[in-house]
């Protein structure tokens, strides 16, 4: 194979539409704009979420609170979930919870709450506890660690 053998596969390409080339083309004389108004004129056009006048929608939808973008939202684990999930004195990570496939995802870390009951002595390993968990797991004789 030489470089002037070369070519993108079939389909891949298409040619420009030439505009204002003649009435033949298809696209003469007003080259696809209509006439007049503010979008045949050069530069013409509205800014994005302009609605003619009208209110916007983005103004219109009432607001309340704070969203604080640089939140980094904890994962949820329950009590009941490790008390199922995992044998006496085992540790419990983020990675393992992975595994078995009580978290889907876990970017941020997880934080354990206190529904539920705990009978196993377990070693979990979280970024969080609710104050009741932590009671929980200390209480079955195991040890929450924040990590």
């Amino acid at each position: 194979m030489n470089l002037h053998e070369l070519s993108p596969a079939p389909g891949s390409t298409q040619v420009n539409k030439r505009k204002g080339r003649g009435a033949g083309s298809g696209n003469g004389k007003t080259a696809g704009r209509g006439h007049k108004g503010q979008k045949a004129r050069s530069g013409g056009g509205v800014r994005i979420g302009f609605e003619g006048g009208q209110m916007p929608l983005a103004r219109r939808v009432p607001k309340r609170g704070f969203n604080n973008i640089f939140a980094k939202p904890l994962e949820i684990v329950s009590l009941d979930a490790l008390n199922k999930a995992f044998a006496d004195g085992e540790t419990v990570t983020a990675q393992v919870l992975l595994d078995k496939g009580i978290l889907s995802k876990c970017r941020y870390g997880y934080k354990v709450l206190g529904t539920g009951k705990i009978e196993k002595k377990l070693t979990v390993e979280a970024s969080a506890f609710s104050k009741s968990a932590k009671e929980a797991i200390e209480a079955a004789g195991g040890k929450a660690e924040v990590k």
